[in-house]
């Protein structure tokens, strides 16, 4: 069989045929509305559907099933967290952003406070969450390229790049959203048919933990692929249990923290909001990426229990085993795939694994060339700047963004997508989290205020995450969320008190955000 007729290679060119067809019928972005919001054309599915496939990224279709591979219940519970995050948003964020309406994030605190620094500090805000979300992603790509298609971990990154940079560059918010929907029903049709096989396999939930639970010993068959030249060993009653991870009561609150409010901060999926024709479709889009998202985590879950079940029989392919091993747990699902339904599934799936990559990075550049061109040039180098040279901007800050991206994938080589991810939703519950829901909801925040939460919330949360071993002990959380949250709030509130230069037109500020629509109108 011709290489190129391989299931994988097969599969993967046509998802990449359906991009390069979509991003050609999208191309034509007259307005800044256009490239940045989609003209704030698409309904509620259209939009659920690109939010969910924004938000289900490399580490939600890769990471959820790998760390509970590796982790048991500890790993099920990043699942867990990132579900209520959705259903915080929901509630408190989305309607009253759609009713606001702007271009980019860091156009709210502008206009919140009719300040230039408010937006600076946004753009610095935007773009460390943007970048720390992005490598992961790239991470993933890169990987599944060099397992599956022999490249080096160096061409995985900047072929992914490029394809960003055609993909968002000629495309716009247009071309994103409607490539996202699409790649989100890939994603969620290639876990169904591994659930599918898996359930037809006979391997049922409550046998296969059984079973992983009452192992002690040494894997069969993994000697061949380890560096010592001996079986792996694997204690089940430690991995059904809890606190390989997170071990003690603290940690486990501090994740819970971090992740679930992490989603309510996260730059691009804010974005996806403004692209709403109304309040009302914000709400039922963002209803609909919480019901698509709880039945991929469900999922996430199962198969990762699955492919641990699966690597202790040692009765897999070989090639599975070295996979399994040698990918660690960011390639559990891919392999797991390959057991359960032989090329085709792992080609699908494959596709599936590109699929998130590129619709999760494309919202990350969408979102960070808003900061750059919007909030950034046109706002403090080009103040009479053209609607068509505002779209010229835009696109050029792709080709930045890309080149940007590369370097920090480069840098994340042997990391944990999941935990890379869950570090990331931590700076982002850590800063635009608490500017939004008390931005909307608390007339007293101030300028000032607003910024203290922005630069206290980013460095507390970067210095936890990269210089931990420099704290005392009690201090060195995995996911520092509950130190960092309550940091960015207090933050906002003492200083906003302390301030008290409350916008002289807060209180219609506020009916703007919370009116029905028809009176917003």
């Amino acid at each position: 069989m011709s290489t190129f007729l391989e299931p994988k290679f097969l599969l993967t060119l046509i998802l990449m045929g359906t991009i390069v067809y979509i991003t050609y019928l999208t191309k034509r972005s007259a307005t800044a509305s256009d490239y940045f919001v989609g003209g704030r054309s698409f309904g509620w599915f259209t939009n659920g559907s690109a939010i969910g496939g924004d938000y289900l990224s490399a580490a939600t279709f890769l990471g959820i099933a790998g760390l509970t591979y590796q982790l048991g219940y500890d790993g099920a519970y990043y699942a867990f967290c990132f579900s209520i995050g959705l259903t915080l948003l929901a509630i408190f964020v989305a309607g009253p952003l759609r009713r606001f309406g702007a271009y980019t994030v860091a156009d709210f605190l502008a206009y919140r406070f009719h300040s230039r620094r408010a937006r600076l500090a946004a753009v610095a805000v935007v773009l460390a969450i943007s970048g720390f979300y992005a490598a992961p992603q790239l991470l993933g790509a890169a990987q599944i390229l060099s397992m599956f298609f022999g490249t080096s971990y160096e061409f995985g990154i900047i072929f992914t790049c490029s394809v960003m940079i055609f993909y968002v560059g000629i495309g716009g918010m247009k071309g994103t959203t409607l490539n996202q929907a699409l790649e989100l029903w890939i994603r969620l049709g290639a876990f169904l048919l591994m659930v599918g096989a898996a359930i037809w396999g006979g391997l049922h939930y409550q046998d296969i933990l059984a079973s992983i639970n009452e192992f002690k010993g040494t894997i069969t068959g993994t000697a061949g692929f380890t560096s010592d030249g001996k079986d792996i060993p694997f204690d089940g009653s430690v991995w059904t249990g809890t606190g390989n991870y997170f071990p003690s009561f603290w940690q486990t609150i501090s994740m819970t923290i971090g992740l679930s409010l992490g989603t309510i901060g996260l730059p691009h999926i804010l974005l996806r909001f403004y692209t709403n024709p109304s309040a009302k479709a914000a709400r039922r889009s963002a209803l609909m990426a919480i019901g698509i998202a709880s039945a991929f985590f469900l999922f996430a879950v199962y198969l990762g229990v699955v492919g641990r079940s699966i690597f202790l029989t040692g009765e897999a392919d070989p090639a599975v085993m070295k996979d399994l091993i040698a990918g660690g747990n960011n390639m559990v699902v891919p392999s797991t795939a390959q057991a359960l339904g032989g090329e085709w599934l792992l080609g699908l799936v494959i596709a599936g694994a590109f699929a998130a990559v590129f619709s999760n990075l494309s919202g990350l550049f969408i979102a960070s060339s808003g900061a750059l061109a919007h909030d950034l040039y046109a706002t403090f180098f080009r103040k009479n700047i053209t609607e068509k040279e505002r779209v010229i901007a835009g696109k050029l800050s792709i080709i930045v963004l890309g080149v940007l991206y590369g370097v920090l994938g480069l840098m994340v080589k042997e990391a944990s997508i999941g935990h890379l991810v869950a570090l990331a939703f931590t700076v982002a519950a850590s800063t635009f989290t608490p500017i939004f829901i008390l931005g909307i909801w608390w007339r007293g925040m101030t300028e000032k205020g607003a910024i203290a939460g922005l630069v206290l919330g980013l460095v507390s949360s970067m210095y936890m995450i990269f210089f931990k071993t420099t704290l005392p002990e009690f201090l060195q959380f995995n996911v520092p969320g509950i130190i960092t949250v309550p940091i960015g709030f207090l933050s906002v509130y003492i200083v906003s008190k302390l301030d008290r230069k409350v916008p002289s037109d807060v209180n219609e500020f506020m009916k703007q955000v919370h009116s029905k629509e028809s009176e917003a109108a």
